[in-house]
């Protein structure tokens, strides 16, 4: 999974690649400041509305934000934004839609059959009307098509809650390959066992404030 940098520029930190957030601060989100190494995958957790969901959307930089965000050692600012936004890929709890068909959706459809079958969608799926899937269909197609970008950052938020046992299965298996891989994951979740099955450490987020420390221990 090569990264992707602007004007071909590839930095590291200590020879490792890395995302770092360094005080960024939006509406809702007051200062976090961390580091993400690859194939790390950073658990969130925190009560509905502390700012977990406004803090990924920082990061990829849809909302107006202050701070700094660096991949590989090199600013966001830096990026193009629609190359930003292909290097740290999120998957929003609800993604969204633009064409009729999923196939419309994959820049190569035959790039997403592997993350179909592994997410127990048949192939068939890329010409499906997007109004035919249901909701837990179109969570596991925003996710294969967020994967055959080849990000170097996925940030997803909740993206097995309307999902049943199997398939919630399934996409932690699919994204502990890509992790292997080399990917960074940032996950949101409120499910305290997915937590201890994914997570190689977690953030607490309350009040718009992060920390690694739980305050209800």
């Amino acid at each position: 999974m090569p990264p992707i940098m602007p004007g071909g520029l590839q930095r590291r930190f200590d020879g490792v690649v890395m995302l770092e957030v360094r005080n960024l601060t939006r509406s809702g989100v007051h200062g976090a400041s961390f580091r993400v190494a690859p194939g790390e995958c950073l658990l969130i957790q925190g009560p509905s509305g502390a700012g977990k969901s406004l803090l990924l959307r920082a990061i990829v930089d849809l909302d107006p934000n202050a701070g700094e965000v660096w991949l590989d050692g090199v600013e966001r600012a830096r990026f193009p934004a629609p190359q930003w936004r292909r290097a740290v890929a999120y998957l929003p709890a609800e993604p969204g839609w633009w064409g009729d068909t999923v196939g419309e959706h994959f820049a190569s459809p035959a790039a997403a059959l592997p993350g179909l079958a592994a997410l127990g969608l048949p192939d068939a799926a890329l010409t499906w009307p997007v109004a035919r899937a249901s909701t837990g269909e179109r969570m596991r197609l925003a996710l294969v098509r967020a994967l055959a970008g080849a990000p170097r950052v996925l940030l997803l938020d909740e993206p097995t809650a309307a999902l049943d046992p199997a398939s919630v299965a399934a996409v932690e298996a699919l994204i502990a390959q890509y992790r292997q891989r080399g990917l960074t994951v940032i996950w949101v979740s409120h499910d305290a066992a997915q937590a201890r099955r994914v997570a190689t450490r977690t953030l607490y987020c309350r009040d718009g404030r992060f920390s690694d420390e739980d305050e209800n221990e």
